[in-house]
Parts: C-alpha cells; structure tokens; sequence
C-alpha cells in the first residue's frame, strides 16, 4: 500500500501556537472580563459613596469604613500570624529522618505531596483564616467605637462598684477580645498539632515516645495560653454576673446577681481563676522539666473544680440556703433590681397614685359640665378613617394614603393628618419612564379634626383639596420622600414630572439638591449595575441636570445617617416652616446595664396595630435591651430628603459616646426650631417598653414585688380579634389635679388574669411642656370595670344588637373606633366611636358613640354604677349616661370672630352682604397671618367659607326667583363634609388670594 504519510494512525495533525493578533485578543477579553468583575464590585462601594455625599454625612460612611477595614486588617492579620507562626514552628521544630514505623510510613507520601508546595500550602491556611477572622471581626466594629469613645455613667453598680461604663462599654470589648483569643488558640493548636504528628514530632501508633521534646514544649506552651485566657474568662465572669441573664419565678426575665450569684457563683469564679492560673504555669513549665505529667493532673483538677465548686456547689447552696426561705434571702437583690430597672428604662421617677374610682361629685349635672373639659375626645379614629381619607381626598388612583393616619396638633388642637403619597401600583400605564421619570412624587398634607365630624360621619378637613387648601400657611406640598416611596426616581432633566392633575396635567422638575447627579457617564454606569437596570446607562431620557433620589422612606434615611440608633416604628409628617418635615424619634440602647432585667423591643413595641404591619415595626440594632433613651429627634424634609439629628436627651452616656465617634452628625437641642418643637411629641415605641416594664416594676416592695400579688398586664385590644395588646392612644386630657388638658399618650393596664382595670397610665406627650415626660400612674383601688368588660356591656345592649341588626341587614360592617379611656371626678369615663360601611359606602362613616360611666361608690345592683348608653353623638351620649336633658354642652362654642350675618332668602341684596363679608374675612385672615396669630387666622379662614356658602346660595336663588322655575329643595342644600364651594363669578376675588398664595390660603 502507497505510505500516505501519516504513519499506522491516519495523517498527522500539526498544532501550531495561536497566532499573535489571537493571542492579544484573547489577552483583552481577559482583562475587560477581570475589570468588569471589579467594576461589579466597585459599584456598591461608589453608590454608597455617592449617596452618603449627597445627604451630607459622608463622616459617617468614612468613619464607619475605616473601622471595618481596621478591624478586619488588624485582627485578620492577628490570626493569620498566630496560625502561620505555629504551623512554621511546628515544622521547624520536626526530628530528623531515622529509620520509620509503618505510621511513618504511611505518612511518608502526604509529606512528599505537600514538599513542592509547603510555602503555598502556609501561605494559603494563613491567608484563609485571616480572612475569615478579619470579616468576623469588622462586624464588631460597633464594640470598637463605644470602647475607645466610652462616657462614663456616674452610676456604679451595687455589687462591684464599678461605673456602669464599664459593663455597657467596655465588657463587651473584653469578651471579644478574649473570644478572639480562644479562636486563635484554639486554631493554632489544632494546626500545629497536625503538623507535628505530620512531621513526626506526634506519633500514635509507634513505640517509644509518643512525642519528641520540643513538640511537647511547644504544644504545651499553646495548652498554656489556653488556660491563661480561660483564667481571664473566669475572672471576667465575675463582672459578668451583674448583667447575667436567668429565669427567676419571682421576676421572670431576671437580670442580676442572686443570692447564689453572690455567695457561691462570685466565689466559685475567684477560686476557679486561681487554680487555672496555677494550672497554666504548669503548662508553661514544662519548657524545663519536658513532662505533661503535672499540667495534665493540674488540667483534670480544675476541670473537677470547675463541676464541682462551679456547679455542684451553687446547687446545694440553691437548694439548702435559698428555698426553704427565698424571699428573705433574694429580697436585697431584688431591691437592686428595682432599682437599676426604674432607671434604666427613665421609669424611677414614676410614682403610683391611689385612685378610687370613685366618684366625688355627686351631681349629674356638675358631672356633665366636667365632662366637656376633661378631654378632647377624639372620635375620629387614626386607625380606621384611612379608607375615608383616600375615598374622599385620594383624587387620582396614583396616590394612597397610610394604612394608620397621625395624630398631631395644628392651632392647639388634635389634628388627624395624612400624607398624599405616590400609588406606584395605580398609575394607569406601567413601564420604566411612567415608573421612574414621569409619577416620582405624592401631592398635599390633608387634616381632619380629631374631635369632630360632619353630618353624614365623615371627617371635617381642616386641609384638603389638590393643591391643599385649609388652615395652614403656604408650604412645599410636593412629596418625593415618603413612607410609601420605596422605588427610586430620576428627576431634574430632560424628561418632565407629572405634578398634579387638577383642570389640566400641570408638569414640573425637580429643583431641590437631593440625590446624586447622573450627568457623567460613570455615575450612570455604576448605578445600572447597581440597581440591575442597563437603561440608565444609555436613556435618552437622562441628562444634564438628572439626579437619581433612592433611599426614600424616612426611616431608611435616618437609619443609614445613624447606624448607631434605633428607630421607632412610626415616622410622622408636620408641615413646619412651609415644608413637609418627616418626624422620626430614635434610641440609644444598651444590654449592659447592671441589675436591669432586658425585655425583647420586638416583642414589646407590638400590639394590635403594628402585628403584621412592618412599615410601623421598630428598627432596632438590638433587640434585646436593657437600657433606652429617646435621645435624638430626627427629621427627613418630605421633599429634599435632608436629615438632620437633634440631640434631644443632654444626659445620655451613650448619646455622648456616639457624637464623641461620630462627630459633628447630631445637631445640639438648642437648634430645634419653635415650630418644630411644637410638633415634637412624646414616641410611642418608647412609651410601650415602659408600660411593659410598670406591669411588674410598678411595684418598689421587694416583698410584695416577689409574690406578684399587684402584678399587671397590658390588656388586649377589645375592638380586635387577634389578641394583641391595646395600642396607646394619644389624647388631649385632665389628669386628676390638673387645671387644663395635656396633650398625652395614654393606656390602661388590668390585674394579670383579671379583666377589670388595675391602672391607668399618660405621659405628658407635649415637648413645649414644662412637664414634658412626666409619667403619671394611676393605681385603681376600687372594683372598676377594665376595657373588655366595657366593650362587653356595649355588645349586649339592645341599642346596640339593634343597631348591628339593621347595619348587617343594609349589608353594612361594623367597625369599633379607639375605646378612650378618661378618668373624671374620680370614676372612669370610657368613650368609643363607631362607624358603619355600607356596600355602596367605599368609606367608614361614623354612626354612634358610645359612653360609659363607671362610678364604684355606688354599691352593686345600683343602676347607675356602671352606666353605658349608645346615641347618634357624642353630646347626646355624654346627656345620656349623666342623666341630662337638653342641648348637648358640648357643642362647639361660637367663634369669637364675627360671622357673616345670614341674608334673606332671596335678592341681591343677599349676594352683595355675602360678598361684603367674605371680603372682610379675607381681609381679617391676611391681617392674622402677618401677625402669626393662627387662632384668629382659623377662624377667619371659617367665615370666609361660611359667606362663600351663603353667596352661592344667595346667588341660587337669584337665578332661580328671575327664571322661575319651581324651586329645587337641593339648591340650598349647601356643600357637604366642611368644604366650601365655590363662589359665583362677582365673589370670585374672595377665593382668589388663597390660590394666589400657594394653595393654602
């Protein structure tokens, strides 16, 4: 056969190096596939960057960074020598070659595999733990600050003496450190262990010697420091009983030393650090004598010490000395930790006061007259008029309204208010320029009165309408940052904002500073692979000017500008200064407070409002804590999104740690403006951890408090169904011996397993108040009826099964409003709203409101005892239940402002009075404005809407009389829910200077 070259194989194939122009290509697809892998992870790092330089607190993200990447280098270089160093010495130290057992042998081939590669292999362990304790470390970057930052307390503890500093700030710093210790110990014996017996410096199975001279040296030196450190823990340990945490039945959570923690636990560790001490020079002694006879015995020793004097000993103590007579024995310490728990949750200076319940007055009418100045009642329900609010103030499907509205207080008076945030899911078109260029913000702070409504149920809006109109002055009322506002926006270039609909789509740009700019291609780059959206890189739609706003719900912003704080769940709007200001309250917490018993901010701050709504959760750093301070008040301006801090508690420790590492980021409470302080109020979050602790801590006797005979609990929400707490309710109020009402946060508390009420409690919620804080207790000494037992009597009442009855048949549902609860002259007073939604109602109205009464001096079987009637009002509730007949008193007093006198039925004479007097109101309102006088600015706002109403019924009828047709009863039915309507052309410039002034007139 012909050879066709290619041998028995077939033809042979030649394989050649790639060509050059190949070889440069492939080359720069490497590169760019490495730079864009870092770009990648460069991305986050710049758009934090960017945005912490945009809200002016980049002091944070540099501080914050240099701490971690501190830590991270320190400690994971500390653990990579430590480890590297020992596997070194370890293989410095292995015997030379001589003839091997079978063991040997067999390891023979794992040390010539690991020859050729011995440097990479120490490189690599090394560099791996180091990383790993590095990225360990830097998570403790908050330790590090409040150690080398810590302000003293001027509080020591009762049992050591020390500065309560110490155990909040420096304790912790201590365990980690002695944590970190361990580690590197513990790693380092493992790995030089294993070196060894590779090496041949351990052996097994072998005879002779299972270890040469210098492993046992050098392993025991390692066993050395391990002890050492456990002598540290032990003697730290003792520091550590002050802030243990244990079950105690007397107390539940406990926090503190016992008596078996001061007499056996505090011994046991002193006489434990001793014999580790010894035992660990043993250890290290055998450097000399070459034995691990002495250390080993030393080792078992303090092992059994530690079972039998640790463990056993304190047991039989318990058992022997404690229970047959525990509540002598643990009252001292009990009486410490009432003491440390009052203080550290700022409840020491609340004193429980006897309250009878028992009426004082015994005249039915004095009674009712007291009725009226003893509360604001507040009937229209935050909690439940949401519906109400978007139904009748929503205007387009692209805003919404909070599930849960605030309470405020605008001209001295309780105020329902909500933001008009923007609805992403209702805008009617979805896609990327509708969602991020086009609807970026909501539109108007709409208020209601707290104490009122109108004739149908429905709120009386003191501020409404799109733009806003109302009782305030002219401010900002475009909304960019909002609680709702979760997706990001890109505003400020070429492509138009949709501002409002209202007579026409008006458009606007955004002209504020906030977010970062987009102008540069960079800044575009790094945000689409931040945010996963190449569009931003190449849309026409960005340009010079665009700036990119994200991070936009109050508590998020405050959040990433004070990583340090814990948020409360409830942010609030105030429009103060012509803006929308975001008011969000923080706290600095610690769970190191001596002797103060912890409670879970989870599990507390929880009740029926905030189960299953995260928006209202609580933002905590810690959730167990035992120590908190509403220290700083934040504000986020709804549409710039500029934060600021106010440092709000002077005397905080941990406040003063904080600005000592963060300088500069918390402004002094002196640059708290009047206005703002005027919406200032006291947190709800707060407030709820401290009525949480009162249900025991209530209590100062430690005997009485060890039996828990007077213990509370925080009732259920009676109006709801799933159980959970009641929630407080702010409210204008009297507490007895008061003159005039306070604007406080308020809840009841019932004996634990009873229904009735065991005591009211209200905190002077009003930050211009001199009593600002101040918490009052009030402990009922009679038989009083609690809520549930109230919203019991009010089911079986016939009015009531009536009511339910016709409301179910008109295929209406019922829903219970905030069930008040008022002290007065002794009894209580007991107040709830309840409102009605019909099929074809797409709103809850207020339909009645029920009153009870509870009089425990009146003995058992008298009628009037425990009085609750259920009626169409308020006034005519409050005649009810006291027995009174005529006019409700509680009928709004007549406005000191002069009122339209009202014109005839018919002629133009009418029209021109109404226009006459809506004039002088106008005039009579600009004239307040200037003098900053808000009442007589209110109440001219009022007339102007009542002579606006009789022009156009004037004006009606004008028309109507010179046509004649037969006269419309609806004509003169006026304007419904408190809006006034428009006026008739000659009237026009009554209403003009409202509009002209920004929409708030």
């Amino acid at each position: 056969m012909p050879d066709r070259g290619g041998g028995p194989t077939g033809p042979r194939i030649r394989v050649g190096r790639p060509s050059r122009r190949a070889r440069t290509l492939l080359m720069t697809l490497g590169v760019l596939a490495v730079l864009a892998m870092l770009f990648v992870m460069f991305a986050g790092f710049w758009t934090d960057w960017l945005w912490y330089r945009s809200v002016e607190y980049s002091s944070v993200f540099t501080t914050t960074l240099w701490t971690k990447v501190g830590m991270f280098a320190v400690f994971g270089l500390l653990m990579g020598l430590a480890v590297g160093l020992n596997i070194w010495l370890a293989h410095r130290l292995r015997p030379p070659l001589s003839a091997m057992s079978l063991e040997q042998q067999s390891l023979d081939r794992y040390r010539m595999g690991v020859a050729p590669y011995k440097k990479w292999v120490l490189l690599s362990i090394t560099a791996l733990v180091g990383l790993i304790a590095g990225a360990s470390a830097s998570g403790q970057w908050r330790t590090w600050l409040m150690w080398v930052n810590g302000v003293p307390f001027g509080e020591k503890d009762p049992q050591f003496r020390m500065d309560v500093a110490f155990y909040a700030f420096d304790l912790p710093w201590y365990r980690f450190l002695l944590g970190f210790g361990f580690a590197a110990t513990v790693l380092s014996l493992i790995a030089a262990a294993l070196t060894h017996y590779l090496y041949g410096g351990l052996r097994v199975t072998s005879p002779g010697a299972r270890a040469t001279a210098a492993a046992t040296g050098h392993l025991s030196v390692l066993l050395g420091v391990f002890v050492s450190l456990k002598a540290v823990a032990y003697w730290l340990d003792r520091y550590g009983l002050a802030v243990k945490s244990s079950d105690f039945k007397a107390a539940g959570n406990w926090t503190g030393l016992r008596y078996v923690d001061a007499n056996a636990y505090l011994p046991a560790k002193t006489i434990l650090f001793c014999i580790a001490v010894i035992c660990a020079l043993l250890f290290f002694a055998t450097l000399w004598r070459r034995t691990w006879q002495l250390p080993v015995i030393g080792f078992g020793l303090m092992v059994l010490s530690a079972i039998l004097i640790g463990g056993l000993y304190p047991a039989i103590v318990q058992k022997f000395q404690v229970q047959p007579n525990e509540q002598a024995k643990e009252a001292p310490y009990i009486k410490k930790n009432i003491e440390a728990t009052r203080k550290a949750y700022a409840i020491d200076g609340t004193i429980p006061e006897n309250y009878s319940g028992k009426a004082t007055v015994k005249s039915k009418e004095q009674l009712r007259r007291d009725s009226d100045n003893a509360a604001s009642y507040r009937l229209v329900d935050p909690n439940i008029v949401s519906p109400t609010f978007q139904q009748l103030e929503q205007k387009r499907k692209y805003y919404q309204f909070p599930v849960t509205l605030d309470v405020d207080r605008y001209a001295g008076k309780d105020t329902v208010i909500g933001l008009r945030e923007l609805n992403i899911k209702g805008i009617p078109k979805r896609n990327w320029i509708n969602d991020h260029f086009t609807y970026t913000h909501g539109y108007g702070a709409i208020m209601a009165t707290g104490t009122s409504v109108d004739a149908t149920g429905s709120p009386v809006f003191t501020v409404s309408g799109l733009p806003t109109t109302g009782q305030t002055r002219p401010y900002e009322q475009r909304i960019y940052y909002g609680e709702k506002t979760e997706q990001y926006s890109i505003v400020g270039g070429p492509q138009k904002e949709l501002d409002y609909e209202a007579n026409g789509e008006r458009t606007t740009s955004y002209r504020g500073d906030s977010g970062v700019s987009l102008s540069n291609a960079f800044n575009r780059a790094a945000y689409a692979v931040a945010f996963s959206e190449p569009q931003i890189l190449y849309s026409g739609a960005i340009g010079e000017g665009s700036r990119i706003l994200y991070n936009r719900t109050p508590k998020e912003r405050v959040e990433a500008v004070a990583p340090w704080l814990t948020i409360d769940g409830d942010a609030y709007p105030a429009v103060v200064e012509g803006r929308i200001q975001w008011i969000v309250d923080a706290y600095t917490t610690t769970n190191g407070y001596p002797y103060a018993s912890r409670t879970t901010l989870g599990d507390t701050t929880t009740d029926s409002l905030t189960a299953g709504n995260q928006t209202r959760a609580v933002v905590a750093q810690q959730n167990q804590v035992n120590y908190i301070r509403n220290s700083v008040k934040a504000t986020v301006d709804a549409y710039d999104g500029s934060v600021k801090l106010y440092q709000w508690d002077t005397e905080d420790p941990v406040l003063k740690t904080w600005m000592k590492a963060f300088p500069g980021t918390v402004q002094p409470k002196s640059a708290i403006e009047g206005e703002l302080k005027s919406h200032l109020r006291y947190p709800q979050d707060m407030f709820k951890v401290q009525r949480e602790l009162l249900t025991r801590y209530h209590v100062r006797d430690a005997a009485q408090f060890y039996s828990g005979s007077d213990a509370w609990q925080v009732p259920a929400d009676p109006t709801k169904k799933d159980g959970n707490a009641v929630p407080p309710y702010y409210l204008s109020l009297k507490m007895p011996g008061d003159t005039e009402q306070r604007f406080s946060l308020t809840t009841t508390f019932t004996p634990n397993g009873r229904p009735n009420l065991g005591g009211f409690m209200a905190v002077d919620a009003d930050a211009n108040s001199k009593d600002y804080g101040r918490i009052r207790l009030l402990r009922v000494t009679s038989e009083v009826p609690g809520p549930a037992q109230v919203q019991s009597k009010l089911n079986s009442l016939p009015d009531v099964a009536t009511f339910v009855r016709d409301m179910k048949g008109a295929d209406s549902e019922i829903e219970y409003g905030n069930l008040l609860t008022v002290p007065l002259d002794g009894g209580f007073l007991y107040v709830e709203p309840v409102y009605a939604q019909g099929r074809s109602a797409l709103y809850p109205l207020l339909k009645k409101v029920a009153v009870s009464y509870i009089d425990a001096s009146k003995p058992e079987g008298d009628a009037t005892k425990d009085t609750t009637r259920f009626e169409d009002s308020l006034g005519a509730a409050l005649n009810a239940v006291f027995g009174v007949e005529g006019e409700s008193p509680t009928t709004p007093p007549p406005s000191t402002t002069p009122q339209p006198p009202r014109p005839p039925a018919t002629g133009e004479a009418a029209l021109k009075q109404a226009i006459a007097d809506a004039q002088k109101a106008f005039t009579d309102g600009e004239a307040a404005l200037k003098k900053g006088d808000w009442e007589a600015y209110g109440k001219a706002q009022q007339a102007l809407a009542e002579a606006l109403r009789q022009a156009a019924e004037a004006d009606a009828q004008r028309k109507a009389t010179d046509q004649k047709p037969p006269q419309d009863p609806a004509a003169r039915s006026g304007p419904a829910r408190g809006t006034a309507p428009s006026a008739t052309p000659s009237a026009a410039p009554s209403a003009s200077p409202g509009t002209a002034r920004g929409g708030t007139g």
